[in-house]
C-alpha cells in the first residue's frame, strides 16, 4: 500500500498505470466513485498486493529489503530464498504488499444512538474493522436512574458480527455535561449503589460486553471522589464479567484545576479499569478557532504523558472521522463551523476548483474557497496522510489501539489503511 499525493496533470488512469493497479482499485480503496475529477495536493490511498522487482549489481537481500521497508526475512519466504546470499543481479524476485505489517490493534467507534436506525447501518458497514462499538449515551438522573435509549438495533448488529457492545454512562444534561450532577452522584454512596444496579441490570438485559464512563467537567474538587466511584463500580462490574473503561480528556501534565481536565487523574484510571479511552480531538472545534481538530504533534503531547502513568496495553487513541468548514475570518462568539466527513471536504475541494494543502507539522490537509456569496472559507479534516500518522505512533508506541468519533461521517480511506496497515482484535 502506498499514499500518493496527486499532482497537477494526474489522471486515475495515469496513476493506476504508475503503479501497476486498475482504476477500479483506486476508485473503491478510496470512496471516489462520485468524485467528478481529481483534487491537486488529495491524498490517495495505492494498494498494491505485490510488486516486481529485477536483482541490480551490488543488491543485496538486505539492502533491497531496506529500500522497500520490509525484512530479510519475509522477502526470502515470500520468494522460497533458501539462501539469501545466492541472489544474482537479474533474478526477478516479488515484493510483498507490507499489509498486515503492524500487528494487532483493538479499535472502538461511537455511534450516535439519535441517528435512529441508520445508526446500526453504520455499524454493520465497518464491523469487520471493528473491536467494540460504543453506542452514545445512556444519561445519568440525580436518583442513579438512566436515561433509556434505542440501542437495541446496535447491539444486534454488533453481536452479528462479532463487534463487542459498550454500554456508555454520562452525565450529560440538557445539551452539555453537567457538573453538579456529577458531584450528586459522587458524593453519595446510595445513589452510587443504585446506579450500579441500573447498570448492572440493563447491561444483562440488552447484552452489552462491557462499560464505558464518560463523565466530563467533573469539578476537580471531586476527583478523588471520583476515583472511590471507579474503584466501586470495576470491582462489582468484574464481578459479574464485564469489562470497565473510561472517556478521558487530554492533557499533557497531572494538572488537578481546570473544569475539563482537573478531576481526570490519569494514573489512577490506569490502575482502576480495564483500558482507557483518550479523546484526542477537538483542538479544532466548532466554536474556535480553525485548526487540525487532532494535530499529530499535539496528540503526541498527550501520548507521552499518558503512557508514563498508565500501561501502554490500557490506551486507546481517540481519532476524528470528521473536519469543519470555517467560515472566514473568525470571530469568537460568531458562527460556528459545520462539521464535515472527509469524504465530503474532498469533493467540496473538487467542486470549488481549491488545492489541497498539507500541514506538515499538524499531520493534516487543508484548504480555502469562497462560497457563492463570497465569503471565504477553510477547511480542516483528515485524510489517508494524517490517519497513517496517526495508526504508526499508535503501532509504535505498541499501544492497545484506536477509538473513533464518530461513525455516520463518510471516510472510506480510513477503512481501507485500518484494513491494510492491521489485523484488528475480536473478543467476542
Amino acid at each position: 500500500m502506498t499514499v500518493y499525493v496527486v499532482k497537477r496533470g494526474d489522471t486515475l488512469w495515469s496513476i493506476a498505470r504508475q503503479f501497476g493497479v486498475s482504476v477500479n482499485t483506486i476508485v473503491e480503496a478510496n470512496g471516489i466513485e462520485d468524485l467528478s475529477h481529481l483534487v491537486i495536493g488529495q491524498g490517495l490511498i495505492i494498494p498494491q498486493e505485490a510488486r516486481a522487482y529485477v536483482i541490480r549489481p551490488g543488491d543485496s537481500l538486505w539492502s533491497v529489503a531496506r529500500r522497500f521497508g520490509t525484512t530479510v526475512e519475509r522477502l526470502a519466504v515470500y520468494n522460497r530464498i533458501t539462501n539469501p546470499a545466492l541472489i544474482y543481479p537479474g533474478l526477478e524476485i516479488r515484493i510483498p504488499s507490507e499489509s498486515k505489517n503492524y500487528g494487532y490493534m483493538e479499535i472502538n467507534a461511537y455511534v450516535e444512538h439519535e441517528t435512529g436506525e441508520a445508526a446500526a447501518g453504520y455499524v454493520e458497514e465497518v464491523a469487520p474493522y471493528l473491536t467494540y462499538i460504543s453506542p452514545f449515551s445512556y444519561q445519568v438522573n440525580e436518583d442513579g436512574t438512566l436515561n433509556n435509549i434505542n440501542d437495541e438495533a446496535i447491539i444486534q448488529v454488533a453481536r452479528d458480527n462479532n463487534v463487542a457492545p459498550l454500554m456508555i454512562i454520562t452525565n450529560f444534561r440538557n445539551g452539555n455535561f453537567d457538573t453538579q450532577l456529577a458531584h450528586t452522584i459522587l458524593s453519595n454512596e446510595t445513589i452510587q449503589q443504585n446506579l450500579i444496579n441500573n447498570v448492572i441490570s440493563n447491561m444483562r438485559n440488552k447484552g452489552y460486553f462491557g462499560l464505558n464512563i464518560d463523565f466530563e467537567r467533573v469539578s476537580p474538587a471531586d476527583r478523588q471522589l471520583y476515583n472511590n466511584f471507579l474503584r466501586r463500580i470495576t470491582t462489582q462490574l468484574h464481578s459479574n464479567n464485564f469489562v470497565v473503561s473510561t472517556a478521558l480528556a487530554p492533557k499533557t501534565t497531572d494538572v488537578t484545576t481546570g473544569a475539563w481536565h482537573g478531576a481526570h487523574d490519569y494514573r489512577a484510571h490506569g490502575e482502576i479499569v480495564d483500558f482507557v479511552i483518550l479523546m484526542t480531538y477537538e483542538w479544532g472545534w466548532s466554536g474556535g478557532p480553525p485548526m487540525a481538530v487532532a494535530p499529530i504533534n499535539e496528540v503526541a503531547k498527550v501520548l507521552n504523558y499518558a503512557v508514563s502513568v498508565i500501561p501502554r496495553n490500557k490506551i486507546l487513541v481517540g481519532a476524528p472521522l470528521y473536519g469543519y468548514d470555517w467560515s472566514l475570518p473568525y470571530t469568537p462568539g460568531g458562527e460556528w463551523a459545520r462539521r464535515i466527513s472527509p469524504d465530503e471536504a474532498v469533493r467540496l475541494a473538487a467542486n470549488v476548483g481549491a488545492e489541497i494543502q498539507f500541514d506538515e507539522t499538524a499531520q493534516s490537509p487543508h484548504f480555502n474557497y469562497r462560497d457563492e456569496n463570497g465569503v471565504e472559507h477553510v477547511v480542516w479534516f483528515e485524510d489517508a496522510r494524517s490517519m497513517k500518522a496517526k495508526n504508526e505512533m499508535v503501532a509504535n508506541m505498541r499501544l492497545k489501539g484506536i477509538s473513533y468519533w464518530v461513525l455516520g461521517e463518510p471516510f472510506v480511506q480510513n477503512w481501507t489503511l485500518l484494513n491494510n496497515m492491521f489485523n484488528i482484535v475480536k473478543v467476542i
